[in-house]
């Protein structure tokens, strides 16, 4: 059983990953189906850059995100002088972390499910008189369904365990950026919390499983159902 405290870093941590999901979903959407549908040029490098975070250490993509977004950097500054917006020491920043890691693999998911669309029943759609668009949410998104979903999940599990990007960008502040992976690890500094650096491991590592399992059965189905993923 978690105490009080505990629950409160559990409940930190998922706002922290719905958001960060709920945030990116469009985005690496929006990204994946330029990966899959476009020619644009420059595309090899917007794919390498969207992977970025993926191959980098998660310090320099905090180090990127403090730089761009702190109160110093250039957009970071004018979001506050402007909008009053600010990220660091709170926990939107470590949501706009979580999904700034989160976005390869949600990205990834979402285009094999986009390549996997027969575009053939697209081309029906149209003939038998569905717009442009009616066509895309009638029939490619649902096809794309499963694909969107499991990286979804994916990145919520990746969020999860964000660490470095978090700790670089927002700090480690209880109650407002203290996540699972900060709390474990501030407990871990401390002779005799290890019970509390326990209690959180076996929480997160459930957590992260489930999301796992939820994306991989995902993934079966939406291959038995058609290759869609």
């Amino acid at each position: 059983m978690l105490t009080d405290a505990e629950w409160q870093i559990v409940e930190l941590s998922l706002r922290v990953s719905l958001v960060a999901v709920l945030v990116t979903l469009p985005i690496a959407f929006a990204l994946a189906w330029v990966s899959a549908r476009t020619r644009i040029r420059g595309k090899i490098l917007l794919d390498a850059l969207v992977h970025l975070p993926l191959v980098i250490p998660p310090v320099v993509t905090g180090w990127l995100l403090l730089i761009l977004l702190g109160p110093g950097g250039a957009i970071g500054a004018w979001l506050d002088r402007v909008l009053g917006i600010q990220f660091v020491f709170r926990w939107t920043g470590a949501a706009l972390a979580s999904g700034v890691m989160a976005l390869p693999l949600m990205v990834r998911a979402m285009r094999l499910s986009i390549e996997a669309v027969d575009r053939r029943l697209e081309q029906a759609s149209r003939t038998l008189g569905a717009g442009r668009w009616r066509t895309f949410f009638r029939v490619t998104v649902p096809l794309c369904l499963p694909g969107i979903v499991a990286g979804s999940v994916l990145g919520f599990a990746r969020s999860i365990g964000e660490f470095g990007a978090t700790i670089t960008f927002v700090s480690n502040v209880p109650g407002q950026t203290q996540t699972l992976p900060l709390a474990i690890y501030s407990a871990l500094q401390v002779p005799g919390r290890e019970g509390f650096a326990t209690r959180l491991a076996i929480f997160s590592i459930i957590l992260s499983l489930l999301a796992l399992l939820v994306s991989e059965w995902l993934v079966r189905r939406g291959s038995r159902e058609g290759g869609i993923v």
